[in-house]
């Protein structure tokens, strides 16, 4: 599998370790090259740094290809900007955005993207330490519930002249 992360922070490295160690190719891009060092030395991807935002950086990075695409940077619209251009002009067919606000995440899924929320995460799972039972609608990765109208997308239809 193809794998391609935006955003080495600790999340970003953890799972570019633990992907490439179970073989898989992957790349792992962020603005700064002083967040490479959370990988181990002998990281056996590849650590570019670039701005995961910019299309033509993805491009050239690899990511048009990917079999899945993480948008891991600490900001909840880089990592919508970026996942939209992975799922949209870059054709990942598997595309995930980290976001903190939940009402954002929910949003989101509704236009198309997946979303991982970490505060419903870590809501839930305080929860279920103070004793509560676990909430059934936070079960990780929140797979899209509607289409965004951007990329392939039907074209508007052209109204009848009178």
């Amino acid at each position: 599998m193809r794998a391609f992360i935006v955003g080495c922070g600790r999340v970003g490295a953890g799972l570019a370790e633990r992907l490439a160690r179970a073989g898989h190719d992957v790349t792992i891009v962020d603005i700064t090259a002083e967040s490479f060092g959370r990988l181990e030395p002998d990281f056996p991807g590849r650590a570019l740094r670039g701005d995961g935002t910019d299309e033509d950086v993805l491009r050239r990075a690899g990511a048009e290809g990917a079999d899945v695409f993480f948008a891991l940077t600490e900001g909840d619209n880089r990592n919508i900007l970026t996942a939209q251009l992975a799922a949209e002009s870059l054709s990942v067919p598997r595309v995930v955005a980290k976001i903190n606000d939940p009402v954002r995440a929910e949003a989101y899924a509704a236009l198309g993207i997946a979303t991982l929320c970490r505060t419903l995460l870590l809501v839930d799972a305080l929860a279920v330490y103070s004793g509560l039972p676990s909430d059934p609608s936070v079960g990780g990765v929140s797979l899209p519930t509607g289409h965004h109208p951007g990329g392939d997308h039907e074209p508007a239809a052209v109204p009848a002249e009178a």
